[in-house]
């Protein structure tokens, strides 16, 4: 036998181990049936490389992870002592399940007395962030999966130190594969300036591959414990302004002055500790008085002043999926009408028969998804999905007037929430996320207007229409469906 043949067929077999190897190890993990198939699908019909994916993205690293549990105990009972200092609020009987499995969960409370503005336009949230930037007075916490070196990057950086210098403790935490394409040098400055800086879970060899498939997708804002944002803005350009021939993203993000600030706070300083492993729990962080800072903005988008807010977070370390645990209950329990937005559509199987159920049951579950996605591959992956629902009934529009971002969610007149979270398996099981769920009848009504004004800048799809379309384009988003929970 050839030098040559015997080296080819000595690495065939080699390879054919490490691939049935790594199969076996993919079936032991015990996932999802369907990402177990998805993974096992990469590792052994693209050679070499799929072995190359599954070692940087596919293992699974979560029991690698792991916030102290002290340190979560810690910043779990300053939240808890502020919010049983305060008067209980009545909760609403028709959420009351939901309420409870969100405090079961992670003891995320339900607090009163909150003030909510709920931004749509970029530029809006943006002048409201820099006023209330302006008047702080004791710190400012920053947290958001993309900061890009740019006009809106360096308008917010510019006024963090004018604060420095006055003496606000300023802290910025940012996530490392977010702002890839940013240079460190944007981030060395911010530090230069007085700005404490911590970059989350930063992706560098050799720990690459414990760390990449995990990211924080928060954007969250505080300012001296008593004003917070949270919703899906990234701090960059696409996000406020237009660019040439493309308008500005279409988004959402909500400014709450109140008591729930305090599980944003706590949200930040348990990222702040994974980040920096710095704990920070002191009582100043938490105010029991609140200023009010005097911001009017638009008054027609606007709650009611005794608001009822849960701050929810989720991360691939806990026990359960939060918020996406709290989506199915909310569809289940929903008897007329539920509005998603999201831009991106790759449900989790209960998810997708929560949706299934609601719409059979006859409510009206409309879903809201941008007519391209900002990648075509995702574009695909989520139109794959579209006839699973629109056969149970629900209403699909596809936005067309620009990239929609938005990740809302409102039903029957009385529930409504904004936040981080994409309607995906990234966003619902590997990301570390933030909603806030809001329970008042005012907010919930003006994130129906919203979304039912929206509609007038959507094609709403026809179920025999959808299903007539060319079966290569159905077999197309069909195999990238196989990879969706990868996405």
């Amino acid at each position: 036998m050839e030098l040559a043949t015997f080296l080819y067929i000595t690495f065939a077999v080699i390879y054919l181990l490490i691939v049935c190897s790594t199969v076996l190890v993919i079936v032991l993990d015990n996932r999802q049936p369907v990402k177990t198939v998805a993974w096992i699908l990469v590792v052994s019909s693209m050679p070499v490389l799929g072995l190359v994916i599954y070692f940087f993205f596919g293992r699974n690293h979560k029991k690698n992870i792991l916030i102290s549990r002290t340190c979560s105990i810690q910043l779990a009972r300053r939240s808890a002592y502020r919010y049983f200092r305060m008067q209980i609020p009545d909760i609403p009987e028709e959420h009351r399940q939901l309420i409870n499995l969100f405090r079961r969960q992670s003891m995320s409370f339900p607090y009163p007395e909150n003030q909510l503005h709920l931004f749509v336009r970029g530029e809006d949230m943006l002048s409201a962030l820099i006023g209330d930037i302006r008047a702080a007075r004791h710190h400012i916490h920053l947290e958001f999966y993309i900061w890009e070196d740019d006009r809106v990057g360096n308008l917010v950086l510019d006024e963090l130190a004018r604060k420095v210098a006055e003496g606000v403790q300023v802290r910025v935490v940012y996530d490392d594969v977010g702002c890839w394409k940013v240079r460190n040098a944007f981030f060395e400055r911010m530090q230069a300036k007085g700005i404490e800086v911590a970059v989350f879970m930063p992706v560098r060899f050799p720990k690459f591959t414990s760390k990449v498939n995990f990211r924080n997708h928060r954007k969250i804002v505080v300012i001296d414990g008593g004003v917070g944002y949270v919703g899906g803005m990234n701090l960059a350009d696409r996000y406020f302004y237009d660019q040439g021939e493309k308008r500005a993203w279409r988004d959402s993000h909500l400014r709450i002055e109140g008591s729930a600030v305090c599980g944003l706070q706590r949200a930040f300083l348990a990222d702040w500790y994974v980040a920096q492993e710095e704990l920070i729990t002191d009582a100043c962080y938490y105010p029991t008085e609140l200023q009010t800072t005097g911001y009017v903005g638009n008054m027609t988008m606007k709650s009611g002043k005794a608001a009822v807010v849960q701050i929810v977070t989720s991360m691939p370390l806990n026990t359960w999926q939060d918020i996406m645990q709290g989506m199915v209950l909310a569809l289940l329990k929903a008897k007329k009408y539920c509005f998603i937005q999201s831009p991106y559509f790759m449900p989790t199987d209960r998810l997708l028969y929560a949706m299934q159920t609601a719409a059979l049951s006859g409510v009206d579950v409309r879903l809201m998804i941008p007519e391209q996605a900002d990648t075509r591959l995702l574009t695909w992956a989520s139109r794959s999905y579209l006839m699973d629902v629109m056969r149970a009934g629900v209403r699909v529009y596809l936005y067309q007037d620009t990239f929609l971002h938005a990740k809302t969610w409102v039903s029957d007149d009385s529930l409504s929430s904004c936040g981080s979270t994409n309607m995906d398996f990234r966003s619902l099981e590997h990301n570390f996320e933030v909603n806030a769920f809001i329970f008042d009848r005012k907010m919930a009504l003006v994130m129906k207007r919203i979304f039912l004004e929206d509609q007038n800048k959507c094609r709403l799809l026809n179920l025999h229409s959808w299903e007539e379309r060319s079966r290569w384009r159905h077999l197309g988003e069909s195999f990238i469906r196989l990879l969706s929970p990868l996405l």
